[in-house]
């Protein structure tokens, strides 16, 4: 069963009068519904408040990791382990071919259904995690083949054996791992981008997100609570801290958005996969023809946080 929002109530309905009157080969209503339908998709999305479109980017049925993946790799084989400790489920590791183009795939899997979200982690990798992703990211680059990330978690896990096997260390040795890699890399938020568990694998050539992502350095719950100490304040967080992707490429923290179908992945997937996989084919053009590439990445990540 779809999932909707408090703000998709009036969709719902009419797409339900739609499934009615196509059980009774209403053509005439059907029409005119559509229409409706139509109007009302128009009428809401174009009005999206912050925290509306922070709903959107954690909504359920949203596209997860794998599900691009799976839609866009052929010849797809999946790579585990850290070869340090384990092989962490809350990231995933593919290689294989994006329209004939040879593609290693680092994302991160939030899993649906309950028994699959504790596999997962609920997307919160661990330092093995971190780990297993740079490993893919050195063996990319051994054989030259671009590197794409999906963004998509809620925070690296906090817990004590994270941080006894060195969670700080691992997302810090991405970063500075990942900004000197020399081959394509491309990343991109699908859905949320909590903090150094986001970082860890955005440090990139193209820094892009979905039109309905979110990117941030604490959930606008945790920054509700500290700043107001009121969780009921998270609608205010979430427009004081700009974490939208609009508000990111004004300041000149990502380089791209990309759009999504008007009614959003999670009710459009094959376009929103579309979408994805046509800005992942010609990025990696343009960066490869691009000769000064690996000194544009550098010049990028030094100019972070710089203000006149």
């Amino acid at each position: 069963m779809s999932v909707y929002l408090d703000f998709e109530s009036k969709i719902k309905t009419i797409q339900d009068s739609i499934a009615t009157a196509q059980l009774k080969n209403d053509t005439h209503a059907i029409e005119i519904l559509q229409n409706d339908l139509q109007k009302e998709v128009e009428k809401i999305y174009s009005n999206l408040s912050d925290y509306q479109k922070l709903q959107l980017a954690r909504h359920p049925d949203r596209p997860y990791a794998l599900d691009y993946i799976s839609a866009m790799l052929s010849d797809s084989y999946e790579i585990h382990g850290d070869r340090h400790f384990s092989d962490d489920h809350a990231i995933v590791c593919y290689i294989g071919n994006i329209d004939g183009q040879k593609i290693m795939v680092i994302g991160e899997e939030k899993g649906r259904g309950t028994k699959n979200k504790i596999f997962r982690n609920f997307g919160m990798p661990n330092p093995e995690g971190y780990r297993k992703a740079l490993r893919v990211a050195k063996m990319a680059e051994k054989f030259n083949i671009p590197l794409l990330m999906l963004v998509d978690t809620p925070g690296a896990y906090p817990g004590v054996g994270a941080e006894e096997r060195g969670q700080s260390e691992a997302i810090a040795k991405n970063l500075q791992e990942f900004s000197k890699l020399k081959i394509p890399t491309i990343s991109i938020v699908i859905g949320e981008g909590g903090s150094g568990g986001a970082l860890a694998i955005g440090v990139a050539d193209r820094l892009a997100m979905m039109e309905y992502s979110v990117f941030s350095v604490i959930s606008p719950e945790g920054c509700a609570a500290i700043l107001w100490n009121d969780p009921q304040k998270i609608e205010s967080a979430t427009q004081a801290m700009k974490i939208t992707p609009n508000e990111l490429k004004k300041a000149g923290l990502i380089d791209d958005i990309v759009l999504e179908p008007k009614v959003g992945a999670h009710r459009d997937k094959d376009s929103a996969v579309k979408a994805l996989k046509e800005y992942v084919i010609r990025s990696i053009k343009e960066i490869l023809e691009d000769k000064d590439y690996l000194q544009k990445r550098y010049n990028k990540l030094m100019s972070y946080g710089s203000f006149q």
